[in-house]
């Protein structure tokens, strides 16, 4: 399922990551400003522009179920017009943010930071957790259709969603989890310091320089427009 936000062509993975937290601090900074929201439509604008139209277009229902959510509560809390649309701005912001990760093979996320030397714990424990989220959602979806198939009921009853979905999912995890370490081990994988080399260097491009110095110079123009 997280393979259909994969963009064939993801900016640099370090520039993907700090734009995510650009994205996120100037639209959180700029929520309560309607200029704001104008921010937020370019900045997805410019992910469209750099081929993130795939990711940019499903999200598109995911942020408008969260900033629903979000914006009904605050209106039933504060009942004020304004609090409601700088919650939906905060929400848009971080669906906006989250696009760059989404949109990015986690492979290439470990390479790159394999490139600059960041201990091999942490890339392979990011690469495991970057893997492990899609393989879930796989095994719950199969899950349900060995349910279906043989009519186990409603997860609605407690004793349908303990028998045929929580034993059955804690059974696959186990194995799952089995089967990750020994893959890692016969693939090589050491935390320790031990020489290794990179198959397929992530290259930095003039395409990715220009995506981030597009939204830096945006994000600095929407602050400076809202605060001075």
């Amino acid at each position: 399922m997280i393979d259909t936000f994969h963009a064939k062509r993801p900016v640099y993975p370090l520039f993907g990551f700090f734009a995510a937290l650009l994205i996120f601090a100037a639209g959180l900074a700029t929520a309560k400003h309607v200029e704001g929201m104008w921010y937020l439509l370019a900045v997805w604008v410019w992910f469209l522009l750099f081929g993130y139209w795939r990711s940019c277009l499903i999200i598109i229902p995911c942020a408008a179920v969260v900033a629903g959510i979000f914006a009904g509560i605050t209106y039933l809390s504060s009942r004020e017009l304004g609090a409601t649309l700088a919650a939906v701005s905060r929400s848009a912001a971080v669906c906006l943010a989250v696009l760059p990760g989404l949109s990015l093979p986690a492979v290439k996320l470990t390479r790159n930071l394999s490139q600059i030397h960041v201990p091999r714990s942490v890339t392979l424990g990011m690469m495991i957790v970057l893997s492990f989220a899609p393989l879930l959602g796989k095994e719950i979806k199969r899950i349900r259709e060995a349910m279906r198939t043989r009519g186990a009921g409603s997860l609605l009853n407690p004793k349908v969603l303990y028998r045929a979905l929580l034993v059955p999912f804690a059974a696959r995890l186990v194995n799952i989890s089995d089967t990750l370490s020994l893959s890692v081990e016969t693939r090589g994988f050491r935390t320790g310091k031990v020489p290794y080399t990179i198959y397929h260097p992530v290259k930095l491009t003039m395409r990715d320089v220009i995506f981030l110095l597009g939204l830096v110079a945006g994000s600095a123009a929407i602050i400076v427009l809202c605060f001075i």
